[in-house]
């Protein structure tokens, strides 16, 4: 939690919401990264969008942190494969299973007011609150 900072937080949701505003309404479609991603790879409709939307995905935090942050940012990602490819496989079939992932369902499916979207998340976020315990009570820190 020691890199929690009310003003970008506030000012990282207010970007995020333009975006997904802005590609609704040039696009007509919501901007669930699954769906993006899917379509990207074997979607032939908007398949160009689709890209764009993607590389601005990779692009724009490596513009922020090799241009704009006052601080390098430190995080650690866990080297264990053990974790990383089962935890990929867990990651697609929930996303498949529920129809879609947390920025289609969080983001914008919840500002819809979607009641599936709403516990959606509420799932999402209590499994994943409850594998970092599991995790942590047998030693491995993320």
């Amino acid at each position: 939690m020691n890199n929690f900072t009310p003003f970008s937080a506030l000012l990282g949701g207010i970007i995020i919401g333009l975006s997904v505003v802005f590609y609704f309404y040039t696009t007509g479609r919501l901007a669930g990264i699954s769906g993006i991603f899917e379509n990207a790879i074997i979607g032939t409709s908007k398949r160009l969008s689709n890209l764009a939307f993607l590389l601005g995905l990779v692009i724009g935090p490596l513009i922020y942190f090799n241009f704009i942050a006052p601080t390098p940012v430190a995080f650690n990602i866990t080297h264990s494969y053990l974790l990383i490819i089962p935890g990929g496989f867990l990651v697609g079939f929930g996303t498949r299973l529920g129809g879609g992932c947390t920025s289609g369902h969080g983001i914008c499916g919840i500002g819809r007011l979607s009641v599936n979207s709403i516990i959606a998340t509420g799932i999402f976020v209590a499994i994943g609150m409850l594998t970092v315990t599991i995790l942590q009570q047998f030693g491995v820190y993320l």
